[in-house]
């Protein structure tokens, strides 16, 4: 499966702008709500990928490529797991661990939407690497 790089980009904007706002917020809810999207995304099924397709690409024509669709989906993945650090930090009061599980997240989330930079992506390239041929 192929994705257009400029959808998992506007993603990552959007996710940015979630998770600014649950950490100026402390809104727990909110960082469910994100934690959902990052499941659905990680599943294939990005709600941001559906509203690039439909209202934003049309208006940027086509990609000049397309790219694999496992390392940003993996990436989701990832900031699946820090979300869900980040509600066991809220529910157990564990500010810390709340807000830099948060703020992790909204790192890896900005750098992929300023910079172009997919953290989680990376990661999945590094681990594909050392993985041995046979477990593939």
């Amino acid at each position: 499966m192929q994705v257009d790089p400029r959808s998992t980009r506007f993603a990552a904007a959007a996710t940015t702008l979630i998770l600014a706002l649950v950490l100026l917020t402390g809104n727990a809810w909110l960082l469910l709500a994100q934690g959902v999207l990052f499941a659905l995304g990680a599943a294939g099924v990005s709600p941001y990928g559906l509203i690039f397709r439909r209202s934003v690409r049309p208006r940027l024509g086509p990609p000049a490529e397309m790219e694999d669709a496992a390392p940003p989906r993996f990436a989701q993945g990832v900031g699946l797991a820090f979300a869900l650090a980040g509600l066991i930090g809220f529910t157990a009061q564990i500010t810390p661990l709340a807000l830099g599980a948060t703020a992790a997240a909204l790192l890896a989330a900005f750098l992929n939407a300023a910079f172009g930079f997919c953290l989680g992506c990376e990661m999945y390239l590094i681990i594909r690497r050392l993985m041995p041929a046979a477990t593939r």
